[in-house]
């Protein structure tokens, strides 16, 4: 009775232990804005993961409060694996530095990054002051604050990159806000603006309209989102930031707590969605360059982010500074 009883009690255990293999059911991953292009991004790499795991991977918009309402949001949740943090720099590293979040990148587990969208500066297509965009600057260092451009809204991280680019090369130029980048686009072309600073779905949306002068990244892929356009460094001009810091990107995360196994199994269903070719086509046609750094890179790459982020921020006082003489 006691031989029954003892292989009962096993079979009890094994079966508990295969009901709780990870993971039993579908998993979200928490995007911090609203539906768009980059969002569109997320879900094919949640589709992929998704499909390495077994489940499904839905990507679910939680916008508010510059990104923080999603980290809130997931922070709420148990970590147990079943929600992923679509950590993008704004709520995971830039509002932090200001004061608007508790937590710094270090408190949570990295997984794979995931994608990059570089900024550019654009002008009209048929605008034929600028041949280059050493013209523009050398137009904006002689005629200090004649130019108007707009990044969108003022103090966010493509105003910053813009920002430090034009201080790098002590070039003024009047920034003019507005609340959605679209209608900097219908400005530009009335002529209003100069130039403007975009992202890769703006300008796939836009490029029969308007003209890249130069792409705001170091890397390669980044030129490609463009066009072809080149980039700050082609004209050996110093953007003033390096690595991950003058772009939008995105590195998947979740809470510190969650067990070492089950961050495993995420982690291994991440790098083979992402290795997979069929993946990096569709971001790419999509505008985004997958970036491949894996979790044992997470603090050597992002680490840096927050001291040139700060320059950026130093380079909107800088221009502050110089539009009041």
């Amino acid at each position: 009775m006691k031989k029954i009883l003892g292989i009962m009690t096993a079979a009890m255990m094994l079966a508990g232990t295969a009901q709780a293999e990870f993971p039993e059911r579908n998993i979200e991953n928490i995007y911090p804005w609203g539906p768009g292009a980059t969002m569109a991004a997320s879900q094919v790499i949640a589709d992929a993961m998704g499909s390495e795991l077994g489940v499904n991977i839905s990507v679910v918009s939680t916008p508010g409060a510059v990104g923080t309402k999603a980290f809130q949001t997931a922070l709420e949740k148990p970590a147990d694996g079943y929600t992923i943090f679509d950590g993008y720099v704004a709520p995971l590293v830039l509002q932090p530095m200001m004061g608007n979040a508790d937590w710094t990148y270090k408190d949570f587990k990295p997984l794979w990054s995931g994608t990059s969208n570089s900024f550019a500066i654009v002008v009209r297509e048929d605008d034929d002051r600028f041949a280059d965009f050493p013209a523009l600057l050398k137009y904006a260092q002689d005629n200090p604050g004649d130019l108007r451009y707009s990044p969108g809204v003022t103090g966010g991280l493509p105003h910053m990159v813009a920002a430090k680019a034009m201080q790098t090369s002590d070039a003024v130029a009047q920034v003019v806000p507005y609340p959605e980048i679209d209608n900097a686009v219908k400005d530009l072309r009335g002529g209003i603006l100069d130039f403007i600073v975009i992202n890769p779905g703006v300008y796939a949306a836009n490029k029969d309209v308007v003209r890249p002068l130069a792409v705001l990244s170091e890397l390669e892929g980044a030129s490609a989102t463009y066009d072809g356009a080149p980039r700050v460094q082609d004209f050996d001009i110093e953007l003033g930031m390096t690595g991950l810091s003058p772009m939008g990107w995105n590195w998947w995360l979740v809470r510190s707590e969650t067990p070492d196994d089950v961050t495993a199994k995420l982690r291994d269903a991440m790098g083979a969605a992402l290795a997979r070719d069929d993946v990096q086509e569709k971001l790419l046609n999509m505008g985004y360059v997958p970036l491949g750094y894996g979790p044992d890179q997470y603090e050597e790459v992002v680490g840096p982010v927050a001291e040139e982020l700060q320059s950026g921020i130093d380079a909107i006082g800088w221009e502050k500074e110089q539009l009041s003489k």
